[in-house]
């Protein structure tokens, strides 16, 4: 899963959607993957567990600039 942070718009949808897998950068305000989701350290790709999977998705379909991807969707 990827988000592309440099295009967010910082709505909260994804956060609202799935605060478990995706939080605001205090920095620039942008939407990251949570610490322990990332892959190699990267904020804005992760891999959500089993059960974070559902609310990750419904985070992709809800986002209002559609920059969040799943399996290279």
């Amino acid at each position: 899963m990827s988000i592309y942070r440099s295009t967010s718009v910082s709505c909260d949808s994804c956060r609202d959607a799935c605060p478990g897998f995706f939080e605001q950068n205090p920095d620039d305000t942008f939407s990251q993957v949570v610490e322990k989701y990332r892959l190699g350290g990267n904020p804005g790709t992760g891999t959500p567990l089993s059960d974070l999977e559902a609310c990750a998705q419904d985070a992709a379909d809800l986002c209002p600039v559609q920059i969040i991807t799943i399996d290279g969707s």
